[in-house]
């Protein structure tokens, strides 16, 4: 009787062994499974919060777009630059315009702020960066006669001492970004304001075609 106790109790023990070991083997199962899982994980947040930081990229470019058609954003009026205008751009066509160096207002950067935080600086701002184009003018006030403008987006936590590029970077392979890169590059005309001497037809024939060797029927 006693044998048979102890027999029992001995096959009892190497049950509970088997359970422990079981436990164990499941747990590391779970485990390589949330290691290979986790960057999956991550990385669809991470484009998740970069596919909405340019859709917020994309609202800015478009309101300052905006303002500048309406006029909101005035021109300057010496020789001096005014802060959020775009700039001239000087670069030889069809060569790509620079990007911008720094954030003082020589640098024509437009700020949009979209928290409660006073300035620039954070991850929830942007640096609109225009430059605008009409071979036709060489003033400093290109809105009599319209121009081409150039849009980026940056990010205002990307100026930190580091080069900005003007490659855009994209949501697909990105993940957060590279914070020097511009979320969004547009390009559209701008056309002239009503007290200028031309037309927004003619504005835009002589931005397309400056030497007039291009006969079309825009600008017939």
């Amino acid at each position: 009787m006693t044998k048979r106790q102890q027999q029992q109790n001995l096959s009892q023990s190497r049950d509970g062994g088997y359970t422990i070991i079981e436990s164990l083997v499941a747990m590391i199962v779970v485990s390589v499974l949330m290691i290979a899982i986790a960057p999956v994980m991550a990385y669809s947040v991470a484009t998740r919060v970069q596919a909405r930081r340019m859709e917020l990229a994309t609202q800015a470019a478009t309101a300052y777009i905006n303002a500048l058609r309406v006029g909101a954003i005035k021109p300057p009026t010496n020789s001096q630059p005014t802060i959020g205008f775009p700039a001239r751009d000087t670069s030889v066509a069809p060569a790509v315009p620079p990007a911008p160096a720094s954030t003082s207002p020589s640098s024509n950067l437009y700020c949009v702020n979209l928290d409660e935080t006073p300035g620039c600086a954070g991850s929830k701002e942007f640096f609109v960066q225009g430059l605008w184009r009409n071979p036709a003018n060489t003033t400093n006030d290109p809105t009599p006669t319209g121009y081409e403008l150039t849009v980026r987006v940056y990010r205002a936590d990307g100026f930190t001492g580091a080069t900005m590029t003007t490659v855009q970077q994209s949501v697909a392979n990105s993940a957060l970004g590279n914070p020097q890169a511009p979320l969004v590059v547009m390009k559209t005309q701008i056309p002239p304001t009503t007290q200028g001497s031309a037309s927004a037809r003619q504005s835009l024939c002589s931005r397309l075609n400056p030497n007039g060797t291009i006969n079309t029927s825009l600008c017939r």
